[in-house]
């Protein structure tokens, strides 16, 4: 669960760096590709990008250990990160709402860490190996069907596409068994997770450009959570400590609630100027 807990950090603190970054960038002429490649040429972008790998390394470690359900609920308490370091480096002011929502995640986390039992010790099937591969196709085939629509529904569809995204990376993670070359390159669930989590970084980047980011996070929040977390009870059997079943069930709902709660720091808001605080710029998932 640290590791996990530690892989929320570093995305959390991805997000506002890389904002501020994009922020700053963004004065210039030029499209996405131009106002990226002014953004890597800041130090906040860099480490942000620094951090996302780390984050990315904790999760792979995390998944490896505990529960898949443990882990998305973590995941997805990196917007409570966002929203505290927000507040804390950028002086945004969270209502007092918002702080009970991050209070609310943090007792989800709680409860999920003292029911967690150990990851299941079962084996992925080839069966559930090729239908995550389907799923990271089916992710792409979102994404093109996403695009074609407008206001709300985009962002819904593409923020839900790219949860699934990562929703397969999560699942592929627990079904790659070795790291030999020979074994990765035979094995679907290596390429589920490159196709997934390369299309879901380009969903959830073209849903936060584009459309609402409130609705674009809330759909990530639950496309990442929801599916994976049931794939790792019936299939790889993940379990709870024995009679706590019921305290991880309410740990994972609340800490999904409290997530979706603060949906609106998907992306963290720029800093503030004299007239107050500004509105948020999308500008990019601060995921791997």
């Amino acid at each position: 669960m640290v590791c996990a807990l530690a892989a929320a950090i570093c995305f959390g603190t991805a997000t506002v760096l890389q904002a501020v970054a994009a922020r700053a960038a963004g004065d210039g002429t030029g499209g996405e590709a131009a106002l990226l490649l002014r953004a890597v040429r800041q130090w906040r972008y860099i480490v942000g990008l620094g951090l996302d790998g780390l984050g990315f390394v904790f999760q792979i470690l995390a998944l490896r250990s505990i529960p898949i359900y443990a882990v998305g609920a973590a995941l997805a308490s990196s917007l409570a990160v966002t929203a505290v370091v927000a507040a804390r480096l950028l002086r945004v002011r969270l209502s007092g709402l918002e702080w009970g929502a991050v209070g609310v995640v943090c007792a989800g986390l709680a409860m999920l860490g003292l029911a967690s039992g150990p990851e299941g010790d079962r084996a992925g099937s080839d069966a559930l190996k090729y239908a995550m591969l389907a799923t990271a196709v089916g992710v792409l085939l979102l994404g093109l069907v996403g695009g074609r629509l407008s206001g709300r529904w985009r962002a819904l569809l593409l923020g839900l596409g790219a949860g699934f995204g990562f929703g397969v990376v999560e699942v592929s993670v627990r079904l790659i068994d070795t790291l030999w070359p020979a074994g990765l390159l035979t094995n679907p669930a290596t390429y589920a997770l490159l196709v997934g989590g390369g299309g879901a970084f380009l969903l959830l980047t073209s849903a936060l450009q584009r459309g609402s980011v409130t609705t674009a996070t809330a759909g990530m929040v639950i496309g990442e959570t929801i599916g994976p977390a049931a794939i790792g009870v019936v299939w790889l059997g993940d379990r709870t400590r024995e009679g706590l079943a019921w305290l991880g069930v309410l740990g994972f709902t609340v800490a999904v609630a409290g997530a979706l709660a603060l949906a609106r720091f998907g992306e963290a808001p720029g800093a503030q100027d004299e007239a107050g605080p500004r509105a948020p710029e999308p500008v990019g998932p601060a995921r791997p």
